[in-house]
């Protein structure tokens, strides 16, 4: 997959959604999270596209679907783009990541076009994130301190290494910050600057906030659903798939062995050394054709 292949569709609020497609059979949409786009999707949507049409969108505020954030955003803005690309595709599956998994969640209750979704450890905090954690956040993306901004995600989110994580967050910062640096002289290579991504991170705060005391609604869905996880990941991952496989009726958990939260994204030995999108696929393709 490659920009130069993108399709465009027109969200209800006018917002230009930019995605790809490759493989053929039944239509399957994969969600992203916070920090990637299509292009983190790559080797997962090849993975799928013997069995399906695989159509794989840039989320608003990233890649092909630029939209810089304001404080009227709510997650139906993103639910509504799903919607377009159902429409557009005729797709009636959907996978989502992280905050795209509570976007999946969530549209699953409203949009009859989803006739089965998957969730891949949905950024559900059962007790709430914490609040000095998102004032933080808050008053470093006001002040255009992204770096700053993405470490506090990191550290809220326990995104990363764990030896990473206990890493000062001024020295972290820095280094970020020197990495920012380093992409905006030699450019970003093979996925989009972190500049970009981080200025999209308040969708993905956004998002997560908008389910405080709200995941008990989940209980409503009535689709098959795929609940997944990495034995890797952190605790309160684990627990919100917990709570939702109690929720939901008939939804299934499945634990992956040595799996993480990055998993579905591509292998990349630098970026991504713990992807493996092959074990992904294999549980999506189970779930989506039977």
């Amino acid at each position: 997959m490659t920009s130069a292949s993108a399709q465009f569709v027109a969200s209800a609020d006018g917002t230009r959604i930019g995605y790809q497609t490759c493989g053929s059979g039944p239509g399957l949409v994969l969600v992203q999270g916070a920090m990637g786009t299509a292009g983190n999707f790559r080797e997962l949507a090849q993975a799928l596209s013997g069995s399906f049409s695989v159509h794989v969108p840039d989320r608003r505020g990233r890649g092909l679907s630029p939209r810089p954030y304001s404080a009227g955003y709510v997650i139906q803005r993103d639910i509504e783009d799903l919607d377009a690309l159902l429409a557009a595709t005729g797709a009636h599956l959907v996978f989502g990541l992280s905050s795209g998994g509570v976007i999946t969640l969530q549209a699953a209750l409203t949009l009859p076009g989803i006739e089965k979704l998957a969730v891949y450890e949905p950024a559900i905090f059962v007790d709430g994130l914490p609040a000095r954690a998102l004032a933080r956040f808050d008053r470093q993306m006001a002040r255009g301190r992204l770096a700053g901004a993405m470490v506090t995600a990191m550290k809220a989110s326990q995104m990363g290494p764990p030896a990473l994580r206990r890493v000062p967050g001024w020295l972290l910062t820095s280094g970020v910050r020197l990495l920012m640096n380093q992409e905006a002289k030699n450019g970003p290579g093979d996925y989009p600057p972190m500049r970009e991504l981080a200025l999209a991170l308040p969708y993905d705060f956004a998002v997560v906030r908008s389910m405080n005391d709200h995941t008990r609604s989940f209980a409503g869905i009535h689709q098959p659903v795929l609940l997944l996880g990495g034995s890797k990941s952190p605790a309160y991952l684990k627990a919100g798939l917990s709570e939702l496989a109690q929720l939901i009726p008939g939804a299934r958990r499945v634990e992956l062995p040595g799996l993480d939260h990055a998993s579905s994204w591509n292998h990349d030995r630098k970026r991504n050394p713990g992807g493996d999108p092959g074990q992904v696929a294999q549980q999506l393709r189970d779930f989506f054709a039977g």
